[in-house]
């Protein structure tokens, strides 16, 4: 070390550096050893202070996992001992249950035991008692003969001499009580005579039968034909999509015929076609416009009949939405009767009925008009009739007797008052009359609608309408739903849900029909 100080020291003379220079680098060299030696001397203590300050890391990190080792034995042994005393109580409740289930075991035997002694003591009994009965019979005929010996009189004889004396000790007493047997006669002589009436109400019988699903339109002439039917189609393919009629032009001269099981569509379309024949000028634009006014008229045409069978029945204060529910039964046949007539007869009969039997009449006519009133919105709403009118009666407010006696007329629930009596007795009179309902139709229209329900429930339908007599249906689709190349697969699933659920002569055909209109205006 000092022969490399004294070389610094040589070199710095040689160098020129002087001696002052050579003394400089001599005594800072001096000091750098120094501060060499103290950093040694302070990483030597750091290494110790390091290697301490591991040793006591590895002692307390081996501490700890010993403490956590502890811990977890601890954690599991405890876990352990819960589980073996939750498995005793369980083992322990089943044997309870157990224990119980033989005891009422051995209970069920010794009762079972039980009964058997007392049903042998109790045939032991009967024959005992059919024994005394025997007995007591022929003590009873003994005596009787021994009485007759006695009395010289035979037992007819003594019941007349009885019977003679009672009649003249009890002569008042028979008097009162032939009174009373006279006066029963004559309440039931009066429900008799009530009885009479209804019997002949019954046999009341009105001259309306609708039975119709086809109109006939007349036309001025033959040419008219070919109008209505426009260039390649399209005028009549306008009417049938709009109205959902299906029009039947064939050789029969200056007539139309338009065939639909729902009659507001028929009368719709026969308005429409009749207006179209009036104006002159038939094109799609223009049938559009009549189809709309048509259905503005027969709007205002359901008014004026519930508006005239309410007047006609002298019904007031009815919800102005039921009078209009009303009107729409007009255009509503049930087995072919008019269901607006068939409500009328039900309501006179049930007043006639109730002013007979001293019952509120007003009560038994209004709940006769509105028995039906469900068989207006069952075209529209899921539901039976009978279900839809009384929630429609609740709905504006109609009273409880008026709500029973709806879904009273069918015997779906029991009568309540003696207002839904009637009511079911003046629907079945007005059903009952010969020829006043035939059942072939309801069966078609209900095939009818079934059909459309089952088109209508594929998602991309817009609207169908069933027509050819129910032998084809036009399916509505939506053109942003359902793309041309899925229209064959559509009709595809719509026939197969026809051909499960549905029961029907021949073969149904299925049109889908999807159009895309556009409308821009010239300014």
């Amino acid at each position: 070390m000092i022969a490399i100080e004294w070389l610094y020291f040589i070199v710095g003379l040689i160098l020129g550096l002087g001696a002052a220079t050579g003394a400089t680098i001599y005594f800072y060299q001096r000091g750098f050893s120094k501060k060499a030696q103290v950093i040694r001397a302070n990483m030597e203590l750091a290494e110790n202070e390091a290697g301490k300050m591991i040793g006591e890391a590895q002692k307390t990190g081996e501490n700890r996992k010993r403490e956590l080792l502890l811990q977890a034995k601890e954690e599991i042994h405890k876990t352990r001992m819960e589980f073996e005393k939750e498995v005793r109580e369980k083992k322990t409740e089943l044997q309870r249950e157990r224990n119980r289930l033989d005891q009422k075991e051995e209970s069920l035997d010794h009762k079972l035991e039980v009964l058997d002694q007392k049903e042998e003591a109790l045939d032991l009994r009967v024959t005992g008692v059919q024994e005394l009965e025997e007995k007591a019979r022929e003590l009873e005929r003994q005596k009787v003969v021994e009485l007759e010996r006695i009395s010289s009189l035979t037992v007819e004889d003594a019941k007349n001499l009885v019977l003679d004396e009672a009649r003249q000790e009890y002569k008042h007493d028979m008097a009162v009580m032939l009174r009373q047997m006279e006066e029963a006669a004559k309440e039931t002589a009066d429900r008799k005579a009530k009885e009479i009436i209804v019997g002949s109400i019954q046999r009341y019988a009105a001259d309306y039968v609708s039975e119709s699903t086809v109109s006939v339109v007349t036309l001025p002439n033959d040419e008219m034909k070919g109008r209505i039917i426009g260039r390649e189609g399209r005028n009549i393919r306008t009417i049938e999509t709009l109205t959902g009629v299906d029009l039947i032009i064939d050789d029969t001269p200056e007539a139309v015929i338009l065939s639909s099981f729902d009659p507001i569509r028929r009368e719709i379309a026969r308005i429409t076609i009749e207006k179209l024949i009036i104006d002159g000028r038939i094109h799609p634009a223009r049938i559009e416009e009549m189809v709309e006014k048509a259905r503005k008229e027969v709007d205002a045409t359901i008014k004026q009949e519930g508006d005239r069978a309410v007047f006609e029945t002298g019904m007031i204060g009815l919800h102005p939405e039921i009078v209009k529910l009303l009107g729409k039964l007009r255009y509503r046949t049930s087995y072919g009767q008019n269901v607006l007539q068939h409500s009328i007869e039900v309501c006179w009969l049930a007043g006639m009925m109730a002013s007979e039997l001293g019952l509120d009449v007003m009560m038994a006519k209004r709940a006769g008009l509105l028995h039906d009133l469900g068989k207006a919105a069952d075209f529209e709403m899921e539901g039976s009739h009978i279900t839809l009118g009384a929630d429609i009666a609740r709905k504006y407010k109609e009273g409880p007797e008026v709500i029973n006696a709806i879904m009273a007329h069918h015997g779906d629930v029991e009568p309540e008052y003696l207002t839904s009596v009637l009511v079911a007795a003046g629907d079945a009179i007005s059903a009952a009359r010969p020829g006043a309902r035939r059942e072939n139709l309801e069966t078609y229209i209900k095939r009818i609608q079934k059909l459309e329900e089952i088109a209508n429930s594929f998602v991309g339908v817009e609207k169908s309408y069933a027509i050819q007599a129910g032998r084809e249906i036009r399916v509505m689709v939506q053109p942003d739903s359902v793309k041309d190349d899925e229209m064959i697969l559509k009709a595809r699933e719509i026939c197969k849900k026809i051909e499960e659920e549905l029961e029907y002569p021949g073969q149904i055909k299925v049109h889908i029909i999807r159009e895309t209109r556009v409308t821009e205006f010239a300014k």
